[in-house]
């Protein structure tokens, strides 16, 4: 593996995978975007950025956990093919006792992740989503492996979700959170109150994995993403939110998802690079 693919290559050499908890999956994955593109451009963007990270997060090292950064996914193929072999890297790095931090790619990606938790036995988890989208339609443009069913796909496996910050959405997935009794606070909740933490009812699965579509973030923090929607969450709300989640969960794998780079404008890899450190830091003050 060229060292420039590595998180923190610049600090972390690549290590062994059995002593190290951060397994980073890269899944250049773009199929079925539906505005702007350049996903399939995130992951590798990401990781070069991520050389320009301290180590010192402002609280911990998260690092000190330790990162290995796995081989992408190869994207090639039918879209059925490529679910499963995201869902493959995720059984095998879940099969060492270890974390998956996927990065994409299109929001489809998690699906594939969700499948290999699943695989690997791990069924009494919940999912919550950070996205401006629900994601809950059954098929967008004909195809179930949308970006746009993504969580449909999720529920489809009685999966439980709690979705945040989405404020774009249809009366089609309207129903379909009232069949699979989805929860949500929706951005026009969230952001005008400044919420910065959620209580997880005491049904929602003690293990959580957490989606973050840098979309659910607002364009002005987050404007490197193909389907952007003003109002969403700010930078700090963001990552309160999912230290809220992890105060009370365990947190037992995460993604972000959507990332579209903007030629020169590296600021947006960077913030992309830091909100995944910042996530395992969080991860690692509240183990």
């Amino acid at each position: 593996m060229n060292k420039y693919t590595r998180f923190l290559g610049s600090e972390l050499a690549q290590g062994d995978p059995v002593s190290t908890l951060f397994h980073v999956i890269p899944v250049p994955y773009e199929r079925t975007v539906s505005y702007g593109g350049g996903t399939a451009n995130g992951p590798l963007a990401i990781l070069d950025a991520s050389w320009q990270l301290e180590t010192w997060d402002g609280k911990s090292t998260p690092c000190e956990l330790g990162i290995y950064t796995r081989e992408a996914v190869d994207c090639d193929g039918e879209d059925s093919a490529v679910i499963e072999r995201i869902a493959a890297a995720t059984k095998e790095v879940v099969s060492l006792g270890k974390m998956p931090v996927a990065i994409g790619g299109e929001h489809t990606v998690t699906g594939g992740v969700v499948k290999g938790l699943l695989d690997a036995g791990i069924t009494d988890f919940g999912v919550v989503q950070i996205d401006a989208h629900a994601d809950l339609r059954d098929a967008y443009e004909g195809n179930p492996l949308s970006h746009a069913s993504v969580m449909k796909r999720v529920v489809d496996l009685e999966v439980p979700l709690y979705q945040l910050g989405v404020r774009a959405y249809c009366e089609e997935e309207i129903a379909t959170r009232e069949k699979y009794n989805v929860l949500f606070q929706d951005a026009d909740q969230l952001v005008p109150n400044n919420i910065t933490e959620i209580i997880l009812p005491d049904n929602f699965p003690k293990k959580v994995f957490f989606t973050l579509d840098v979309d659910g973030m607002d364009p002005s923090v987050f404007p490197s993403t193909g389907t952007p929607v003003p109002g969403g969450l700010g930078w700090y709300q963001t990552l309160s939110l999912f230290e809220s989640v992890a105060r009370q969960r365990e947190i037992i794998g995460f993604d972000l998802m959507e990332f579209a780079p903007m030629h020169g404008f590296h600021a947006y890899e960077f913030a992309a690079a830091q909100l995944i450190y910042k996530m395992m830091g969080i991860i690692q003050r509240n183990r």
